[in-house]
């Protein structure tokens, strides 16, 4: 079955340039940090790899469906730590794909306290697929495809983009804060389909703050909220863990801060497997109009943490005693 969904974007003729949609959206944010922050790289300790599947807005043909692989760790030798995030975003017709790789530098401030400024940069592949896509005058009797609208390819249509990103990370035993900016170039992605469609990244902008507190022996709440905005659209999710024996944890989101923003409320819980792989579930109960539309969203995450160090510590300096040779 052939998705309408996009068609907006292409059949409003003349419109030649437009401007890329916001970042991929998860709930499980609070357990996957690094994904929207690359300067956490290495916070987790030790080599961490996350995986995600999400399927958004179940029961509406076209919805997203979105699945992101990261690793990182601390890379002593270079005062820091490195990752790497790929990330495939399904729209409908539409695919996005990216990979990024990731530098951060690490100051340990105290004890407790680390500060880490990240660098990053990759590459984006927008897909088109056009044989999903239909136009008010196409068309489309038995195997014909035929949108009569040159904006809107006959088949398959890609291309590429450069990414950069840069962030700030202030890690201590009970805070957590971090900013992020990325696509700070705003590069241009053309689809070569009838006539040069252009479509701009657009800078977007993270805020995420959390904070833990130790209600007794076992037992710990952390509320934490995550801003995702361009400055022309926002969204933000508001969210309290729960945290027994560090093993078994749950919570619940917001996503929304007003009435055109209100879109979900979110039920998620999960446990650690093992003491080096940990699983989490999430539910979206939808709020918005489109609740009309499907029953909500899913998502899936499992994190491996290999729990010791790669290559030992760094050495320390040579000193050498001239009363030996």
């Amino acid at each position: 079955m052939r998705i309408h969904l996009f068609i907006p974007l292409f059949v409003l003729l003349g419109i030649v340039k437009m401007e890329a949609q916001q970042p991929a959206q998860y709930s499980l944010y609070m357990l996957n940090q690094y994904h929207h922050n690359i300067a956490y790289a290495g916070m987790d300790d030790y080599l961490s790899a996350t995986g995600v599947f999400r399927k958004q807005w179940l029961g509406l043909e076209g919805s997203p469906i979105t699945q992101n692989i990261n690793v990182h760790l601390p890379w002593q030798y270079m005062s820091g730590g490195v990752g790497l995030s790929i990330e495939n975003d399904i729209l409908g017709a539409e695919r996005n794909t990216s990979v990024r790789l990731s530098y951060n530098y690490i100051a340990r401030l105290s004890a407790n306290t680390r500060l880490s400024l990240g660098v990053g940069g990759g590459i984006i592949q927008k897909a088109l697929d056009g044989s999903k896509l239909l136009a008010p005058e196409g068309n489309y009797e038995g195997t014909t495809i035929n949108h009569n609208d040159d904006l809107i390819p006959l088949g398959l249509q890609t291309a590429l983009a450069p990414t950069t990103s840069v962030a700030l990370y202030l890690n201590t035993k009970s805070l957590q804060i971090g900013i992020a900016a990325n696509n700070l170039t705003e590069p241009y992605i053309n689809y070569e389909s009838g006539i040069n469609t252009e479509i701009q990244l657009k800078r977007n902008y993270t805020a995420y703050a959390a904070y833990k507190f130790n209600i007794s022996d076992g037992l710990a709440f952390q509320p934490s909220f995550l801003s995702r905005s361009d400055f022309v659209e926002t969204q933000m999710d508001f969210s309290v863990l729960a945290t027994l024996n560090d093993n078994i944890f749950a919570g619940t989101s917001f996503r929304g801060y007003n009435q055109n923003t209100i879109d979900a409320l979110i039920i998620f819980a999960g446990l650690n497997i093992t003491p080096k792989i940990r699983l989490a579930y999430a539910y979206d109960l939808p709020l918005s109009a489109l609740s009309n539309y499907h029953t909500g969203s899913h998502e899936v995450m499992i994190n491996y943490n290999l729990k010791k160090e790669i290559g030992g510590m760094i050495p320390a300096k040579t000193i050498y005693n001239p009363r030996y040779y």
